[in-house]
């Protein structure tokens, strides 16, 4: 018996589209303190002009990075410590595909970029609880 027709989930109906945006010079302190998204787990760096990329930072790697090498969170930059340059998952994308995506790379999460700009930010978690659970309707 043939299933019926799956509905494609793109990235773009499951991504977090509130995130941080911080400049690499500050201190891993500074951009925590600005931090209003936390539930993205991570920032984004901005460009520093139109020939650079956008950088990312996860709050494990401040763990992994800061706290466990028991450096200054006062005295370290971003940029020190940010993944950069990124790889980014196009909006149109199906989550299927961007599951397998971040899966070959290693990611947990990765920005959505759509002509040039960050528009969003999606991880696993996103991919499963809003992409799985939500796209036929119910919970089962």
């Amino acid at each position: 018996m043939m299933s019926p027709e799956r509905k494609v989930v793109r990235v773009r109906d499951v991504m977090k589209t509130n995130f941080d945006m911080v400049d690499g010079r500050m201190t891993i302190m500074d951009a925590l303190r600005t931090m209003k998204h936390v539930e993205t787990k991570s920032l984004i760096i901005d460009k520093r002009n139109e020939n650079d990329e956008y950088g990312m930072l996860l709050l494990s790697d401040i763990a992994k990075n800061v706290l466990a090498k028991d450096r200054s969170p006062e005295r370290t930059n971003v940029y020190e410590i940010m993944s950069k340059p990124l790889l980014p998952i196009d909006p149109k994308m199906d989550i299927r595909y961007c599951a397998r995506f971040l899966e070959r790379f290693g990611l947990s999460r990765a920005p959505v970029v759509e002509n040039g700009k960050v528009i969003g930010i999606v991880s696993f978690t996103d991919l499963v609880l809003r992409g799985l659970v939500d796209f036929d309707g119910s919970d089962n």
